[in-house]
């Protein structure tokens, strides 16, 4: 039996979709499964890169399918992208399956568990599909005004067809479980298996030990960190409010560490207003992760209006691990505010309230025992629950169950 899993990005990457694929895919192959993986030839950051088309990586077996890299910064190009990985991930999974094996599909491109459902079937295999977000329904919550007309029925019957014929169906939160339920669609295994973090990479560490913090120029005061993809999914406009707000307050600056759709857009605003307390970085390499986690002495994790029951954002985990307080802003009906008061390791914001994020960041920076406290109870969530061996363990015995290993 193999277990081939598809997904447009593959190790070395530093997406979220990469790394959490990557951990699995290696941990799976030194436990001695036959492991493939179907990604695209593109470099994550640097589309004029391409990666070997084939590779051994830890034991794991890498099929490299061309792919279009127009990039993400237009909708039309982005849709190119997906479609021509379409193609070349169903043409190597019917190359590659064979009776008995388990195919396992993200969601980077969307729908790609629609290509590996026919695949499976074609092939008699058996589909797991690891819903890192509910599409369609990110895209029509981000205002993509295609999925507003016959698309949307189109795209939803296809993604609601591919999780009835999987054999196994993996959500990363309850929210998202409660929504797929309420769809009528949880007719084969539902399981929540939620994103993790790795607790011996990162560990809770002082602030001012980061190099990076004299690197980018922060040392003294309290630095208020968003680390990640800021895209379409997630809140910006609430956070650049309470920059303003916050400008005159010497004690408090702000750091970007990532990139995205509202990365670009949130530093060339910040640099139209003239904010000097403000600094942006750009993603930095998976083995500096610690190193930027442990930069902010308070973590930022947002999502935008609408996506509170389709996304759970990855760098949760992480901040968790670094034993960081974490200020939500977004919808109360996502499932983070929940444990964040549950646990009592942070604070939770509604979108656009940029005074009330104003006054908890002020709050927070003047009362240190309070971050050490919130920041502890951070760690031993994340011991608790969101351990990598945790999650692993749990992907372990889905695939047993699926398929026999």
């Amino acid at each position: 039996m193999k277990v081939v899993f598809v997904n447009r990005f593959f190790f070395p990457d530093e997406s979220a979709t990469s790394q959490f694929l990557s951990d699995l895919a290696f941990f799976l192959a030194a436990d001695g499964l036959d492991v493939h993986v179907i990604t695209s030839r593109l470099h994550y950051i640097d589309r004029s890169h391409r990666h070997p088309v084939r590779e051994m990586v830890h034991g794991v077996h890498v099929h490299r399918v061309w792919s279009s890299g127009l990039g993400r910064r237009t909708l039309a190009g982005r849709a190119i992208d997906y479609l021509t990985f379409y193609l070349g991930a169903a043409v190597g999974l019917m190359r590659l399956l064979r009776s008995g094996d388990v195919v396992i599909a993200k969601t980077d491109p969307p729908l790609i568990s629609v290509v590996a459902a026919a695949a499976a079937l074609l092939c008699g295999a058996r589909l797991v599909t690891w819903l890192q977000d509910l599409f369609p329904e990110v895209a029509r919550a981000a205002g993509i005004k295609a999925m507003y007309g016959p698309l949307w029925h189109v795209a939803k019957a296809a993604r609601d067809w591919s999780l009835r014929v999987a054999s196994a169906n993996v959500v990363v939160g309850e929210t998202m479980r409660s929504y797929v339920d309420e769809l009528g669609l949880s007719t084969r295994r539902l399981t929540v298996i939620h994103n993790w973090a790795d607790g011996d990479a990162i560990r809770p560490q002082d602030s001012e030990s980061s190099p990076l913090r004299q690197e980018w120029g922060l040392a003294g005061g309290v630095v208020v960190e968003y680390a990640g993809n800021l895209g379409r999914v997630h809140e910006h406009g609430t956070l650049l409010e309470a920059i303003v707000e916050l400008r005159g307050d010497t004690s408090v600056a702000f750091v970007f560490v990532g990139h995205g759709h509202g990365f670009h857009r949130l530093r060339e605003e910040a640099e139209r207003r003239g904010l000097s307390n403000v600094v942006f970085k750009p993603l930095q390499p998976r083995e500096r992760l610690a190193q930027s986690l442990a930069l902010g002495d308070v973590h930022l994790v947002t999502l935008a209006p609408g996506m509170g029951r389709f996304v759970v954002p990855s760098k949760f985990y992480g901040v968790l691990a670094a034993g960081r307080p974490i200020v939500f802003v977004g919808d109360p009906e996502s499932e983070i505010p929940a444990m964040l008061d549950a646990h009592e390791c942070g604070f939770s914001v509604h979108a656009g309230d940029a005074r009330g994020l104003a006054h908890t960041i002020r709050s927070l920076a003047q009362d240190p025992e309070l971050r050490a406290r919130l920041g502890q109870n951070a760690r031993l969530m994340f011991e608790q629950r969101f351990a990598k061996r945790i999650a692993l363990q749990a992907w372990r015995r889905v695939i047993e169950m699926t398929g026999g290993a």
